[in-house]
């Protein structure tokens, strides 16, 4: 099975996202009680191409990633009120739980895998480590939220590696660093 350089491996789990209130405190929190980070920030995500139930999104949220173990964390806070997949979760139940990220080699050549098995796209977005994400529902009733399909490209790759190194023996220094 072929691994990313943070060490999950393509077609699992790599990343548990939360939708969260305030990012700051959540960041403090995890930092805090779970033992991650340090937390790269991404103050503005609002991609030129995303598409939320079919229909262009001007959606707009903060987001904050860093590392426990080979886990990578997502903090995902909305910015606004426009339509998305993110206040759509937050009406349903409340901040907390949101999507487990799945590492593809290719995003388009997975989606219909994952389509036939009684999923349904909810959300699409380019992302700066290049390609789109895909954000799935439904599927095993079972399912605690969504599923995102992750383009696990050179950047990506690089970019989430570069922040797991970063939580290799961290000492607490900078908690907080630019995402990009």
């Amino acid at each position: 099975m072929t691994k990313l350089g943070f060490g999950q491996p393509f077609g699992g789990i790599m990343q548990t996202a939360f939708v969260v209130e305030d990012i700051r405190a959540s960041i403090d929190h995890f930092i805090r009680d779970c033992g991650a980070g340090p937390f790269f920030l991404l103050d503005h995500f609002l991609a030129p191409d995303q598409f939320y139930r079919g229909e262009p999104s001007r959606a707009d949220v903060t987001i904050a990633m860093g590392f426990a173990g080979h886990m990578q964390i997502e903090l995902i806070q909305p910015l606004d009120d426009h339509p998305s997949v993110y206040r759509e979760a937050i009406e349903a139940r409340g901040y907390g739980f949101h999507h487990f990220g799945i590492a593809c080699a290719d995003v388009d050549t997975d989606l219909p895998g994952y389509l036939e098995r009684g999923y349904r796209l909810a959300f699409r977005a380019a992302v700066p480590t290049g390609g789109s994400v895909a954000y799935l529902e439904g599927g095993d009733a079972a399912a605690p939220g969504f599923l995102e399909l992750i383009p696990a490209t050179p950047g990506m790759d690089e970019h989430f590696t570069r922040f797991w190194k970063a939580s290799l023996n961290w000492g607490g220094a900078d908690p907080v660093r630019p995402f990009l």
